[in-house]
């Protein structure tokens, strides 16, 4: 999941798209969603956002989004007072014209540029593309004061969004988010490095299970009870699951091929796992014709349901701090045993993949309902065909399954992982937008 290299083709594919035409679509709805196909790219191109830090952008900016749609409908609830820390909003001034589009382009503009601070130039050009040909399309028939009113409000939303989310413990990623001393525990059954790169001698964001949540009240509110206890013997339950990985990953179908690599979305190659559930979000706006507020609500459950998860996950994650499978199944059992995908450089209990895809299959499931089925074509660009799913809970059984095609996570780790998002996103979807 998270290679640091990449061919020059790929990279020449994403920026082509960071550079393309800002759509016509510029009504708020539209600005939103042009917005978020831009910070697909961005993750994407950005070289700290792995997927926790990617997660908590996608939630900032869909409570972003969100607030800005909540300020001018009074049909809809704030998310001030049910998120961890959330103060009430700016209001609009009561008797004077707002546009929403301005508002909303505003408040994005300023919030991406503010979590991709540390983009590259050709990411910096295209926010910069983005924001000037929005602005001009949008106030092209708006008096100026009707203008200067409503950007100056949507930058004061994204501004207190910004300063919220500056005390929650992610802000700063330093080195990529390896600390550059981490004492490592040397015990049987823990968590050793499985890359040669200097970097990743230390795991990824030790800390980041400490970082305050969203909707659930803390890191440790969906905990997991431990892994199969660590053991050498051929005859446990942990050597057991090992053999599954082992064994699976030497008889892997094309299918099972296709599976593992439709759903790696490793980090400066794809917008990372939370954002293949916001790219499949933003196509299933467009399949349904959602209205603004349903789109917003949308992606701000979303956003924060994959951002708990990531918190959850890595909470878990460093409690347990249990080693990888390919280490365990060089060392017992197949010294030449190769993975499918690359191992990524943090523990493995629980499984990152799964406990986000199950977070969004219960919010996603909430918001379409059950048994709605759809077409993923999030890779397309990248050459993997569209795959079908009866459900959402479908794709998310599938997501946590690659895992262990890809030879880098035992069974108990998916399958309590899927438990883990399931109560992650029942916190989300309590949440009350509508009045």
């Amino acid at each position: 999941m998270f290679r640091l290299t990449k061919t020059i083709a790929v990279v020449a594919i994403g920026l082509s798209l960071l550079s393309g035409p800002v759509s016509a679509q510029t009504d708020d709805r539209g600005v939103m969603l042009q917005w978020y196909r831009l910070v697909l790219e961005l993750v994407r191109h950005t070289a700290t956002y792995s997927p926790p830090v990617a997660s908590r952008a996608f939630a900032y900016l869909g409570v972003t989004s969100y607030e800005v749609v909540v300020s001018g409908n009074p049909g809809l609830t704030s998310l001030a007072g049910q998120l961890n820390g959330l103060q009430p909003l700016p209001k609009r001034k009561a008797g004077v014209v707002y546009d929403n589009a301005v508002v909303m382009e505003a408040a994005l503009a300023t919030s991406v540029r503010a979590f991709f601070a540390n983009t590259g130039p050709t990411g910096q050009r295209a926010m910069d593309a983005m924001d000037a040909g929005l602005s001009e399309q949008i106030a092209d028939h708006l008096s100026g004061a009707v203008v200067a009113r409503s950007e100056a409000f949507g930058r004061a939303i994204a501004q207190h969004i910004w300063l919220w989310s500056e005390s929650d413990g992610g802000a700063v990623v330093d080195n990529m988010g390896f600390p550059r001393n981490h004492a490592l525990n040397p015990a049987p059954g823990h968590w050793v490095p499985t890359s040669s790169i200097v970097q990743q001698q230390t795991p990824l964001l030790p800390d980041w299970g400490n970082n305050r949540t969203f909707a659930m009240p803390a890191g440790t509110s969906c905990a997991l009870p431990p892994p199969p206890e660590y053991s050498e013997d051929t005859g446990s339950e942990f050597y057991a699951q090992a053999l599954e990985v082992d064994q699976i990953s030497k008889t892997l179908t094309d299918e099972q091929k296709v599976i593992a690599r439709f759903w790696s979305d490793d980090p400066m190659l794809s917008s990372t796992p939370p954002g293949h559930w916001v790219a499949l979000l933003l196509t299933l706006i467009d399949r349904e014709d959602l209205n603004q507020a349903q789109a917003a609500d949308a992606l701000a459950r979303l956003g924060v349901a994959v951002a708990d998860g990531f918190i959850g996950c890595w909470n878990a994650k460093f409690q347990y701090d249990l080693v990888r499978p390919v280490t365990y199944i060089r060392k017992f059992i197949d010294p030449a045993f190769e993975t499918l995908l690359t191992t990524p450089p943090f523990p493995e209990y629980p499984s990152g993949h799964s406990t986000q895809s199950g977070a969004a299959a219960t919010v996603l499931t909430a918001i379409f309902g059950d048994d709605f089925a759809f077409d993923d074509p999030t890779h397309e660009e990248d050459g993997l065909m569209a795959r079908h799913y009866g459900s959402f809970w479908q794709a998310a059984d599938e997501a946590a399954m690659s895992r262990i095609y890809g030879g880098i996570h035992f069974r108990a780790a998916v399958e309590r992982g899927l438990e883990q998002g399931r109560c992650v996103g029942a916190y989300t979807v309590s949440l009350t937008t509508l009045r």
